[in-house]
């Protein structure tokens, strides 16, 4: 006896291209979750922070000597404090650190870098061009100076503390042709010492 149900339809089947595609993006949909999720994981976790951590380093110019300041090595609340000193104009040169604060008979001023605050020097300074001699007319005795051109002193410092201190800076530049540039003295540069080490301020 013929059978009075209705013979049942094939579920409708894609093309194979269709079906082909279909996995492709699937598979590639699944990938690109895992690797996104494998981002996620292993981003470290003071990744956000590590942007927002202050340079030590700042840098200003007044009259005609631009000064680059840093910090090197800074470790256990001590490091090395940098100071690069940079006529504008060739032919002009820096006084001597061991210049009086009063130049010899009226000329020059010292190259001084100097900490106050919660920061102190912790060694000797050093420059990274040798003393010269020259003569001034007027002036009996030798003035002290640098060569023409930048010059690099570098003091160890230590933190004393946590909390606002300040570098001062002295300086003038001159020229054998050209004259001199007005004195800077106790220019002062903000730093500032912390649980995340140390970083310039506003000047």
């Amino acid at each position: 006896m013929a059978s009075t149900h209705p013979a049942p339809h094939p579920s409708p089947r894609l093309p194979r291209a269709a079906r082909t595609r279909f996995a492709w993006a699937a598979a590639a949909l699944l990938a690109t979750a895992a690797l996104t999720g494998c981002g996620q994981e292993s981003a470290p976790p003071h990744a956000a922070t590590a942007t927002a951590t202050a340079t030590a380093e700042t840098e200003f110019n007044e009259n005609g000597v631009t000064v680059r300041l840093s910090v090197a090595d800074w470790k256990s609340d001590a490091g090395t404090l940098v100071a690069t000193f940079t006529p504008d104009e060739a032919g002009f040169h820096l006084y001597s650190t061991a210049l009086p604060a009063e130049g010899v008979e009226g000329v020059g001023r010292p190259t001084e870098v100097r900490p106050v605050g919660s920061v102190a020097s912790s060694g000797e300074m050093t420059v990274d061009k040798p003393v010269k001699s020259i003569t001034v007319p007027g002036v009996r005795a030798a003035v002290p100076v640098y060569p023409d051109g930048p010059v690099r002193v570098t003091l160890p410092i230590r933190a004393t503390g946590p909390g606002e201190a300040k570098v001062l800076i002295g300086y003038a530049s001159c020229s054998s042709t050209e004259g001199c540039t007005i004195p800077v003295a106790d220019r002062a540069v903000s730093l500032r010492t912390g649980e995340h080490g140390l970083s310039f301020g506003t000047s």
